[in-house]
């Protein structure tokens, strides 16, 4: 394929989306990319430079029977839903199109099947969720992340859901997500989510993946009671609070944030890991009383006092893990350094910077 053919490929590739009826006329904003944080989130998808599209995408599902329970095209440039004559597959229960070119998915319309429990459009280009998902009230499973959605909407009515992944897209507001009580795990990395908001109705989530957001203040979590893991790394956090009804929380991943002290989990005795890499710290405090803790990372802070450490972890009998690479401790003292930090540690320790203590 010469350059010519190629460049024209990329243009046809390039239009401008469509708008459904039930997807408004929502513009796109002339917004600056903004910098990068401290760390990607995982994941990135890097742009196909050779784009091309399959022109008859009715060919790919003509050898799968009509009575399957699970329908897996990944990665084959798929623009158009409705050419696959999905509504064939009455049975369907898993539908899995990653990857692919789809900018909407109103034509789910077209799909028969009331038993869907897994909808799987992980990286597409999908801008907007339509009111075509509305009908799938078994769905348990959706999966919308690395795609060009600004608002959650129209899965309202999606009562059974108890995964939702929206990582990596354009959402500012976490709404519409109240009728949602059976939700047990939510995915919103990768946004640019500035308020932690609208939660109180999801009593039995589990986990909450925040991390790459804008969000400065940890807030409105109480009613969360159930919550196991919570992850808010690369974003604007100056201080640990709200975690006070988090009686739960066993996971705490904090990297990434402007945190200078450790404090406020006085309330969270389950805690077995938490992560405060790259953060402000310059000492330890208020974790001696964590006597579930087994992981500890606090690589790139400015932790130097070996005797800090000893006070705060020495003593706690299940820890097994700790990170302290990049503090003055570990620069200051490069040879010293594991055999001080195993001295001042109990005897549990067997991991230190990723490698296990022989």
């Amino acid at each position: 394929m010469d350059k010519t053919t190629i460049d024209e490929v990329c243009e046809k590739s390039e239009v401008e989306l469509s708008h459904t009826e039930d997807e408004g006329e929502e513009e796109e904003e002339e917004e600056e990319e903004e910098e990068s944080g401290a760390v990607e989130y995982p994941g990135t998808v890097l742009p196909d430079t050779k784009i091309e599209k399959i022109d008859h995408d009715l060919e790919l599902t003509k050898d799968y029977e009509d009575d399957i329970d699970y329908l897996d095209l990944i990665h084959l440039k798929i623009t158009n839903l409705k050419d696959l004559n999905l509504g064939r597959f009455t049975k369907l229960t898993s539908l899995c199109l990653r990857q692919n070119l789809i900018e909407s998915i109103s034509d789910l319309k077209y799909l028969n099947s009331e038993d869907i429990e897994e909808l799987d459009f992980y990286d597409n280009r999908i801008n907007h969720i339509s009111s075509s998902i509305a009908k799938f009230k078994k769905l348990k499973n959706l999966d919308l992340s690395f795609n060009k959605i600004k608002n959650i909407k129209n899965i309202e009515d999606l009562t059974e859901l108890e995964s939702v992944y929206f990582v990596q897209n354009k959402i500012k507001e976490i709404k519409n997500l109240s009728t949602l009580t059976k939700l047990t795990n939510l995915e919103l990395g990768g946004n640019k989510i500035e308020k932690i908001e609208n939660l109180d109705n999801l009593v039995h989530l589990e986990q909450i993946w925040l991390g790459k957001n804008k969000i400065s203040q940890l807030v409105n979590l109480n009613p969360l009671k159930n919550l196991k893991i919570l992850s808010i790394q690369s974003n604007r956090l100056t201080k640990i609070e709200g975690l006070d009804e988090l009686t739960n929380l066993e996971e705490l991943y904090l990297s990434h944030n402007g945190i200078s002290k450790i404090e406020n989990l006085d309330n969270n005795p389950k805690l077995t890991t938490i992560d405060i890499t790259s953060n402000k710290l310059t000492s330890l405090s208020n974790l001696k009383h964590l006597s579930n803790l087994t992981d500890f990372w606090c690589s790139y802070n400015q932790i130097s006092n070996f005797e800090d450490i000893a006070s705060e972890l020495g003593d706690l009998q299940n820890l097994d893990t700790v990170y302290f690479e990049g503090n003055p401790i570990q620069l200051n003292n490069p040879t010293a350094y594991r055999r001080k930090l195993r001295l001042n540690l109990g005897k549990s320790l067997s991991k230190i910077d990723a490698t296990y203590i022989k």
